[in-house]
């Protein structure tokens, strides 16, 4: 096995410089816990972000991806493969409704959603709607337009122009969103929370005024779930804790337990206004993704892992809460179930994170003032006693604390 330092040489020497890589590199994972090249263990609170919902490693989906890659891992979507149509029904069963286009990544599902939503407005005798309307501090993908759909301005600018169809406003801005869905647009697109623009949660009356206008405007709403689907947030769908329906769902991350897929699915009469050559992929929906994916399904089921993240978001919530009372370093605890933010009165958040993978515990700087966690939902209730124990020692030193 190679040392830490021959990775990093040839990764300086080899690999495009598009990470911010932190000074490690992890060879094994298991349940919430991860060890580096040197053998030191870490308690993993990002989860690949949000990707590990099962843990590292399971043993099912182990079994499944090995099973499947014995059997047949690629045959193109010319084709019908078992996998794919399983985890199809599985989703549409997940949600009560829908049809699934299969993908590699967040980016594409909401790549395909986006088009989706344009084809159903001009098979409704809507030629000319092209607009989409996006949140501020929203994040939905690194492709040019999914990038242009992302309302963070500073992640343009070093690649504009950009798609120039979409319309942003400020999340939870109820007027604002009245004046921005008109008779050009198509979709608006949300997310429930904000995972990459802070833990930002959308209020139940912005939600429901977004459906409100898209169904009076002819428009589709559109809920990107990437990051907080399937458990995540205490409910198999964040949207599922408000009184809204969408009519277009994306996923990905913690659906192939670390393998590439998205997935993009659709009331019935909306994907239907897509037709054979209209959208496609040569590697999306393959049979191995697809085993991980039903794997992964079966374990959140199995061993109640909705439950489990919505009782242990709750507890990592309190015992945060309550290990940084008086610390004038921390402004706000927010989130929902596995995915919370922590708030600091400072931008300070990349030195902690770096303090905190010192100490075998792995967070993130979402924000210059904010470290986001979003641990497996696996997670013990010593381990997050743990990990607490370990970002509110590192806090006392911020803020004045002492």
């Amino acid at each position: 096995m190679k040392s830490f330092e021959q990775i990093k040489s040839l990764e300086n020497r080899y690999h495009m410089n598009v990470y911010g890589r932190q000074p490690v590199a992890f060879v094994r994972g298991e349940g919430a816990t991860l060890w580096d090249s040197d053998g030191k263990q870490y308690l993993d609170f990002l989860a690949g972000i949000a990707v590990m919902n099962v843990g590292h490693s399971h043993p099912k989906v182990v079994e499944a991806i090995r099973e499947q890659a014995g059997l047949l891992t690629h045959v193109s979507n010319l084709f019908y493969t078992e996998p794919q149509a399983d985890l199809a029904q599985r989703l549409h069963d997940l949600l009560g409704w829908g049809k699934v286009f299969f993908s590699n990544s967040g980016a594409e599902a909401n790549e395909c959603a986006l088009k989706l939503a344009r084809r159903w407005a001009r098979a409704h005798g809507s030629p000319d709607r092209s607009g989409v309307v996006v949140a501020l501090g929203s994040f939905h993908g690194r492709t040019f337009t999914t990038l242009a759909a992302t309302g963070q301005p500073h992640k343009h600018e070093p690649f504009a122009p950009l798609p120039a169809w979409f319309k942003y406003i400020s999340l939870n801005d109820e007027e604002a969103l009245d004046q921005a869905v008109g008779d050009d647009t198509t979709a608006v697109l949300l997310e429930v929370v904000q995972g990459e623009g802070g833990v930002r949660l959308a209020t139940p009356e912005f939600l429901t005024a977004a459906r409100k206008f898209c169904d009076e405007r002819g428009a589709a709403l559109i809920v990107d779930e990437v990051q907080t689907g399937l458990g995540r947030t205490g409910k198999w769908f964040a949207f599922q804790h408000y009184d809204v329906a969408p009519d277009i769902v994306t996923l990905a991350k913690a659906l192939g337990a670390g393998l590439p897929i998205g997935a993009c699915i659709a009331r019935e009469e909306v994907a239907d206004a897509f037709k054979p050559g209209d959208h496609a992929t040569t590697f999306g929906g393959g049979p191995v993704p697809c085993a991980a994916a039903l794997a992964v399904l079966d374990i959140i089921e199995s061993e109640d892992l909705v439950a489990r993240a919505a009782a242990a978001g709750e507890r990592l919530t309190d015992v945060l809460l309550q290990a940084t009372a008086g610390n004038p370093a921390v402004n706000e605890v927010r989130g929902l179930g596995l995915l919370i933010a922590v708030e600091l009165a400072g931008e300070w958040a990349a030195e902690i994170v770096g303090k905190a993978l010192e100490r075998g515990l792995i967070v993130n700087n979402v924000a210059p003032n904010a470290v986001r966690l979003a641990p497996p939902l696996i997670v013990t209730d010593e381990q997050i006693a743990r990990a607490v124990e370990i970002l509110a020692d590192i806090l006392v030193g911020y803020g004045g604390a002492s």
